[in-house]
């Protein structure tokens, strides 16, 4: 193919990240009087923190860690433009109390209006002034201490009438630096944080991190009265959200007067409390400001400060084939532990004997859905582990691409947009496939809120291959996709469409569109508009598709296509050049599953495509040195995003660009926590996507968005490059299997799940659900290691070990790749599945025992992707290309065998 566009190597990356700005994005803020002086500034030091407090307001003006003041973890840069009523800062306090006898609950919060506080003799202990004065039945005093290596923000509040008062909503403003608006992504990186909540009761905490993932890491912990109940969004601070602004949230300690009010719809993380103060009684509260090292020093800095710490194995996503673990390391022995729903989950003590410290519980997933570990301490702290039982992922696997294939498969000769026979999105709300939409490309079969759905069901055959579901794929190939959603022929052949639907009514009969559906919007594409095949991230859904299809023909029997497997990876080719020649501007940014390209290139020089590898190969470094040339070449069609890691860590690490894979992996590690949250561990940050995927559409943090599966890739491929790093297998397998959590009990395949405690439930849209399914499908995987500190550990199986013979039965997704962790070796089926392995520590030998043949695959082929230098004898097995070996399997077990 020529070559009608070649990249620059200097790719330059200059934009500011918010368009918004030009506009004036504060210019309503700037209208509105500054209510507080911030001039006068008061500090108070600990160990390693120095902390700024506004003598107006006795709220945080700066946040320092000692080691580099010139950082700063709380926006200060914003106080002259922040110094209003209704833009909250570290040191407000939000409040909901109930006079007994009335059945109102009212609210005061120190951000509404600002009332001046006097004069004291130091800020940093205060009493704060009401905007009723008197006729407030309470009082709230504010107290700054330094506490060793910490802070401590401490309230107090008494009742001063004559009655009862509930506390029935008590909340803490989280206000650090994620503010982003007029940044670019090398000053985002440098000033600006991120923070991620672990919701757990008095073992709650929230982590700030740094956006390049480096140290120091703010940690806010419970002190005294300030379990973590709930993370409320301030949608009331105006400081203006959207892109570049996800927004502030309450760490909300009693939450009861919302929770049976405004939030009654939602199952919440952690059951509401309240606090009933009698006359004259006082109550403090108080939270502790502190640092650690960097992200893998968290828990230490926990146990440090006298907090329980808890580790789950593989996770807080439970499969129900799984025998998962619990690790617990407490300074209190543990009293009493509940789970909720009962009998969601069956924990009882394990056998093993523990390990520096660390309880062992073992923990068995029994009913679907949400369900929590409540464990109460000796000491009287209470901790909420958060977990989601799935059906076994296999059964997932099974269930989804079942539902995408029937309920999701769209029938319609008459369908004036050329969408007939094709996976389609859908609205699990109103049980209907979503066939027109304002965005126009979520009902267009493109984009990756219309690509999602059946981009997901061609992955699903990587894992799970089913000949009627193939079929269908294949119509889809040849009646939607060739031709129609990707031209086939021309100048723009290979280019692929922004979207088959769109808005047109002076062309299109009446009737084609419904009143109900709000046209009037810029997402309401025009046919030109829909045809542009200038948007580069479109391309790597079809590459993919044409991928799956030559690993289907290539590699399997009875599948009935309509071409042979190397027309397939021939167009998987040209579609993966086709989007730097059409879609160049894009292009020079990482791609959401951009790994697909990498994956493209492998089967093309194992089948000796030696001039397409060639050229695909030099295109794509090209792409690579553009980005290797930026600090954070984390760029994409969005102001701040998170898209490009995945694909600009594997280029980066395939070429050899050790500094720049590691910064994109270190970015990766800030927003991608792991917790003992099923929501939150694992999840990659992303807050906007529901805007242009959803069906609620709000700016949001999206729990399991398509970023998490997603981001797991170079997580897991850098654990593979140190598989001792148990850190990195954590995070990775909580974006792995946050990847399926979502999923529906019937196989529903939702963009991602609400976390706004108002909701607390997945979205009704398909949306873009499958990108991240694409992460889970070419991720999936079984993992056997030997850790230092817990011994024998399987990941996406059960192990049965001594030690002198482990064996452990295959649980994964797709069964179909195998991890030996102290051989560092992979192994890969490209058709067949493993059905359990045996390995020998002491003779080094590794035996993988298959599953027997079925319709479509009579055959197994591997392959081995191993450190090991020695060779392996695979004499027996007959080889079909470069490196993939063939199986013969019968109605018995068949088995290979290798040794180290």
């Amino acid at each position: 193919m020529i070559i009608r566009y070649i990249l620059s190597i200097q790719i330059i990356l200059v934009f500011n990240l918010t368009p918004l700005l030009a506009q004036g994005i504060w210019d309503k803020i700037e209208k509105k009087p500054q209510t507080f002086d911030i001039n006068k500034v008061e500090y108070l030091e600990s160990e390693d923190i120095r902390l700024g407090i506004l003598a107006s307001t006795q709220t945080v003006a700066s946040l320092n860690p000692k080691n580099d003041l010139s950082f700063d973890f709380v926006p200060s840069e914003l106080l002259d433009i922040r110094n209003r009523d209704s833009l909250y800062h570290l040191g407000d306090i939000n409040i909901m109390y109930q006079v007994k006898g009335e059945d109102i609950w009212k609210s005061f919060s120190t951000a509404h209006q600002r009332v001046a506080q006097g004069n004291h003799s130091s800020v940093h202990s205060t009493n704060i002034k009401m905007p009723n004065g008197n006729n407030t039945p309470i009082t709230i005093q504010r107290n700054w201490k330094s506490a060793g290596k910490g802070i401590l923000l401490e309230f107090v509040i008494t009742n001063k009438s004559t009655t009862d008062i509930e506390i029935g909503y008590l909340g803490i403003p989280m206000i650090f630096d994620n503010v982003l608006h007029g940044k670019d992504l090398e000053q985002a990186h440098l000033e600006k944080v991120f923070y991620d909540p672990y919701i757990g009761a008095d073992a709650g905490y929230l982590q700030v991190v740094r956006l390049h993932g480096k140290s120091p890491v703010l940690l806010v912990l419970p002190n005294k009265n300030a379990g973590f109940e709930a993370y409320n969004p301030l949608l009331d601070d105006l400081t203006p959200r959207n892109i570049t602004f996800e927004g502030f949230h309450d760490w909300v300690i009693h939450s009861k007067a919302l929770a049976d009010t405004k939030w009654n719809k939602a199952q919440p993380w952690v059951n509401p409390s309240s606090k009933v103060l009698k006359p004259g009684e006082s109550y403090q509260s108080s939270l502790k400001l502190v640092l650690t090292d960097n992200i893998r020093t968290i828990e230490t800095t926990l146990s440090e400060n006298d907090r329980p710490v808890a580790v789950g194995f593989p996770g807080y996503v439970v499969p129900m084939d799984i025998n998962a673990d619990l690790r617990i390391k407490t300074s209190s022995p543990i009293k009493n532990i509940q789970v909720y729903p009962e009998g969601a989950i069956e924990i009882s003590r394990s056998k093993d004997k523990d390990v520096n410290e660390w309880l062992t519980y073992q923990v068995k997933g029994k009913k679907w859905g949400r369900a929590s570990v409540n464990i109460e301490y000796e000491n009287g702290l209470n901790q909420v582990i958060s977990y989601k039982i799935i059906e076994p992922e296999a059964e997932v696997v099974k269930k989804i691409g079942h539902f995408l294939t029937n309920e999701q498969w769209y029938e319609n000769e008459k369908d004036l947009f050329g969408r007939d026979k094709s996976i389609i999105s859908y609205d699990y709300e109103k049980k209907k496939q979503v066939v027109e939409d304002s965005r126009a490309w979520i009902a267009g079969l493109s984009d990756e809120a219309g690509a999602g759905s059946w981009l997901a069901a061609f992955m699903k055959q990587i894992l799970e291959p089913e000949k009627e579901e193939i079929n269908k794929l294949n119509q889809f190939v040849n009646h939607v996709m060739w031709g129609g959603l990707q031209l086939h022929e021309g100048d723009q052949k290979y280019g692929v469409r922004k979207s088959m639907f769109y808005y047109e009514p002076t062309l299109m009969p009446e009737g084609t569109y419904s009143e109900d559906v709000n046209y009037g919007t810029w997402a309401a594409w025009s046919k030109e508009h829909a045809e542009s095949i200038g948007r580069s991230y479109n391309y790597p859904h079809v590459a993919a598709a044409h991928w799956v299809m030559y690993k289907m023909a290539r590699y399997h029997e009875n599948v009935d296509l309509d071409h042979s497997w190397d027309w397939y990876l021939t167009n998987a080719y040209h579609t993966s050049m086709a989007m730097v020649e059409l879609a160049p501007h894009y292009a020079q940014y990482g791609q959401m599953e951009g790994t697909v390209f990498l994956l493209i290139l492998e089967d093309l020089k194992r089948e000796g495509f030696i001039d397409f590898s060639r050229e695909l190969e030099a295109l794509m470094r090209k792409r690579t040195d553009g980005w290797v040339a930026l600090a954070y070449p984390f760029g994409s069609e969005m102001p701040w995003d998170s898209t490009g890691q995945e694909e600009v860590y594997m280029w980066t690490d395939y070429f050899g660009f050790t500094e720049k894979s590691d910064a994109t992996l270190n970015a990766i590690l800030a927003y991608m926590p792991t917790v003992p949250h099923w929501g939150y561990n694992g999840s990659a940050r992303r807050y906007w996507d529901f805007l242009y995927g959803g069906k609620l559409q709000r700016v949001e943090r999206q729990l399991h968005h398509y970023g998490s599966a997603l981001n797991a890739i170079p997580v897991m491929k850098e654990f593979t490059k140190n598989p001792t790093d148990l850190y990195l297998l954590r995070v990775a397998y909580g974006g792995l299997l946050g990847g399926i959590s979502n999923i529906t009990q019937d196989g529903f395949g939702p963009a991602a799940f609400h976390s706004f405690p108002d909701f607390l439930d997945i979205d009704a849209y398909s949306g873009d659900y499958g990108s991240g399914f694409f992460g889970y499908a070419i991720n999936s995987k079984s993992i056997l290691m030997n850790d230092m500190d817990f011994g024998w550990m399987g990941f996406g199986g059960n192990i049965i070990s001594d030690s002198d013979n482990i064996n452990m039965d295959i649980t994964s997704g797709g069964r179909n790749k195998f991890y030996l962790a102290p051989e560092k070796t992979m192994i890969i089926m490209e058709a067949g599945k493993i059905e359990s392995v045996n390995y020998h520590p002491k003779e080094r030998k590794l035996k993988l025992y298959l599953e027997r043949k079925n319709q479509l695959t009579p055959y197994a082929y591997f392959r081995i992707e191993s450190e090991y230098t020695g060779g392996f004898d695979l004499s027996n097995y007959p080889k079909i290309n470069k490196d993939v070996y063939k199986v013969t399997l019968d109605e018995g077990s068949a088995a290979i065998e290798i040794s180290f």
